[in-house]
């Protein structure tokens, strides 16, 4: 095992690792920017290291700086949370060529599920279903108008170097594909340097569920059932749930064990994450995230697991802590992220904490790096904190989230509490009958601005 573990992230994930390390007695290092030096992460971690200014390329992404803290501090391994580096495979062959650990899965498989139309290709062979679409990249208007031909309109462009919803749009018809396919082409360019784009079928009504994974990067492949993610704004998710509460337990066996089969099968290391569409009783791939997602505390809820913990013993060489058989669902949890952000347009509300109060009782979580007169800085994503609630079954969980979003304080700046208070108020929350436009057509009639 690890004596000494680098966290190279910060806020709440940077915190939720060095509160592992700390039930496993193993040291935590976090690195931190210059914006950064008052930070919560950095007050808890054993020690910190300043890797840069405020801005993340020359901080929390500059890779040497990152080496070097853990050259300084003797750190054997490094944890890159989710965000900045845990998804480049890059870092991941420097990290190896350093001889340090990095705890997650190989550079290679990040490669092939980084980019999307290997990943797609690699989940079809692996026996995991897909989305009607094109074969491989799309070169041009006239392929790109062949393939909507083949399988029907609408269609959806993506940039195959993609994330976020940047380098996607949606094409019901040939006259708004030839604007959809050049203005994907150039948010692609503009966003990741890498104008290529693929094409899929565009669902009408789906649902975002996701299946977590876990493997020893040997030949054992885990599932932890499915988390449903289609509460979404923006191509991002804001409500998170688990189990989902349109899955049923035939369904969830059957994905899960062709998950767990695929994870196997590819030597995959440490946790993961493969994200479908679903309607109408069936799954479509979109991607798989390679490591540990901001929902995690949700599986945790319903399952009695440290995920965390789990990709810290896999990265060492020690086998999964439990069996396939050992995972059995305990009632239902639901999480809402909080961002200091301002309602109705959701811009971005960095400032000052003047008060910060968790809410707290049987069944509630709050993972948060806030406290009491702490600056929210500018420079880096506005999720402030994530509410996480369990209970026996899916109506206690949300009477739980009810009664927690009203004891929880966040003075001084501007958040996304009250979109999660009228929410609960909407029966089609209330009953879990949603899709993944459902939040966008409720903020357009009930929170234009």
């Amino acid at each position: 095992m690890f004596d000494k573990i680098l966290i190279a992230n910060r806020g709440e994930i940077a915190l939720r690792v060095i509160r592992a390390c700390r039930e496993m007695g193993i040291q935590s290092v976090a690195v931190h920017s210059t914006a950064d030096a008052d930070a919560m992460h950095v007050r808890m971690a054993d020690e910190s290291v300043c890797i840069g200014p405020p801005a993340g390329a020359q901080s929390y992404l500059s890779i040497p700086a990152i080496i070097s803290a853990c050259e300084i501090t003797g750190a054997q391994a490094i944890h890159p949370g989710y965000g900045f580096l845990s998804e480049n495979a890059n870092f991941v062959q420097i990290v190896e060529d350093h001889g340090l650990t990095f705890i997650g899965p190989s550079a290679a498989h990040i490669r092939i599920m980084g980019d999307k139309i290997t990943a797609k290709e690699t989940a079809k062979e692996l026996g995991i279903p897909v989305v009607p679409g094109s074969d491989g990249g799309v070169p041009d208007l006239a392929s790109a108008k062949a393939a909507a031909s083949d399988m029907g309109y609408p269609v959806i462009i993506k940039a195959t170097a993609g994330g976020g919803g940047r380098g996607m749009k949606v094409a019901r018809d040939e006259a708004e594909l030839e604007v959809a396919f050049s203005t994907a082409r150039s948010e692609a360019k503009a966003a990741f340097g890498n104008d290529e784009v693929y094409m899929e079928k565009y669902l009408q009504k789906p649902r975002h569920i996701e299946v977590q994974v876990f493997g020893d990067g040997k030949e054992t492949g885990l599932h932890l059932a499915e988390r449903d993610c289609s509460l979404q704004r923006r191509h991002q998710k804001v409500f998170e749930e688990a189990p989902g509460p349109s899955i049923s337990p035939e369904e969830r066996a059957r994905i899960g064990k062709i998950c767990a089969d695929a994870v196997g099968k590819m030597g995959y290391s440490g946790a993961g994450t493969v994200e479908f569409l679903y309607e109408d009783g069936e799954f479509y791939f979109i991607e798989m995230n390679t490591r540990l997602q901001v929902e995690h505390p949700v599986t945790e809820g319903i399952f009695g697991v440290d995920l965390v913990r789990e990709q810290i013993r896999v990265a060492a060489g020690l086998p999964l802590s439990f069996t396939q058989d050992d995972l059995v669902i305990n009632g239902h949890a639901i999480e809402v992220r909080i961002n200091a952000e301002k309602l109705p347009n959701f811009s971005p509300c960095p400032g000052k904490i003047t008060a910060f109060h968790a809410p707290g009782g049987l069944g509630v979580r709050m993972d948060s790096a806030l406290y009491d007169g702490y600056s929210i800085p500018p420079y880096y994503d506005s999720l402030i904190g994530k509410l996480i609630v369990h209970g026996r079954d899916r109506p206690e969980a949300l009477a739980r989230l009810s009664r927690a979003l009203g004891e929880l304080i966040v003075d001084g700046v501007d958040t996304t509490v009250p979109l999660f208070h009228a929410l609960l108020q909407e029966r089609d929350v209330l009953t879990g009958d949603y899709d993944i436009h459902w939040l966008e057509r409720w903020l357009d009639e009930n929170m234009a601005g």
